[in-house]
């Protein structure tokens, strides 16, 4: 009798049944958004998280009803605590006003050119000064005093003066200004256009720049016509800048015999200042600073290094 099963039988697959110790994961939903195949799930936000959003929008409203917070048209609200920065910063500038200003009144009595002989005053004058400087002198003379000579903002630390480097002299400069039309005690002085008024023709003017490169001390000059400049300088230039071209601190003459220059002193400048002539305006600070402040200024202005 022959075998009823085939021998080539195959028996059907075993069936795999899960492993019900392990959980199935569940993917969550997208939120439909998709860079660069990569999408982001729409997970809800931890609670940790909500709570502490929750809080910060609490704390805004309290806040808001607490402190300034409101713009109107000339202030912000003022809040049920009635609180102002600008309140505590205006009474702290009083506390410091008042405890300054036996200073002040010690700087008002005293003569500008025996402030130095007190060495408490005078350290006050300087610290003092150095602010009101900083705050309203920085922006044209730098903040350490060094000027900037392609805008004719002249240097305050070496010993060249426009106007005379005393404390008398600088404190009236500070007070009244230099060509200030605002003031008639302010410095003035003009210095003649000698090309564009038709006074010098430019051969002329040539050369005296020559004349004034070879007085300053400068190696690139033509000596002729340096030469042929001294003439033109005794007759045009020599009554406010001197024969020795020293200047002349009454006029605001600037000294030309050395390196000490308020607009340039090479070819180009020198030939712009005398063929236009050159203007500078320094405001007066009679009226914009106590004058207290502005002796304090002097003060400090006189100790950067070149006060006479």
């Amino acid at each position: 009798m022959a075998d009823k099963t085939p021998e080539n039988k195959v028996s059907p697959p075993e069936r795999q049944y899960p492993d019900p110790k392990v959980k199935l994961r569940q993917e969550p939903p997208t939120t439909g958004h998709s860079w660069d195949g990569i999408e982001e799930y729409d997970n809800p936000l931890p609670r940790w998280w909500l709570w502490i959003f929750y809080a910060t929008i609490i704390w805004s409203v309290i806040y808001m009803i607490l402190y300034p917070a409101w713009p109107m048209v000339n202030r912000a609200t003022s809040g049920l605590l009635n609180y102002s920065t600008r309140a505590e910063v205006a009474a702290e500038i009083s506390r410091f006003e008042e405890r300054n200003q036996v200073w002040f009144e010690r700087l008002l009595e005293t003569e500008l050119d025996e402030i130095s002989a007190d060495a408490e005053l005078q350290g006050f004058a300087v610290n003092a000064g150095a602010s009101v400087f900083l705050a309203h002198c920085s922006q044209c003379h730098g903040t350490g005093g060094a000027g900037v000579q392609a805008a004719g903002y002249p240097n305050l630390l070496n010993d060249e003066w426009l106007w005379g480097g005393t404390m008398d002299d600088i404190h009236q400069t500070v007070r009244y200004g230099i060509r200030n039309e605002d003031h008639p005690d302010a410095r003035w002085s003009q210095m003649p256009a000698f090309g564009a008024d038709g006074l010098l023709d430019e051969e002329e003017i040539d050369q005296v720049v020559h004349y004034v490169l070879r007085m300053s001390g400068q190696q690139d000059y033509d000596a002729d016509a340096a030469e042929a400049g001294a003439e033109i300088y005794e007759w045009n230039c020599a009554s406010c800048h001197g024969d020795d071209g020293g200047g002349d601190y009454f006029q605001g003459a600037p000294a030309l015999n050395t390196a000490v220059w308020l607009y340039g002193g090479d070819y180009d400048a020198l030939w712009e200042s005398v063929y236009n002539a050159r203007f500078g305006i320094m405001p007066g600070f009679a009226g914009r600073l106590r004058d207290a402040e502005t002796r304090a200024v002097a003060a400090y202005v006189h100790q950067l290094g070149g006060g006479q």
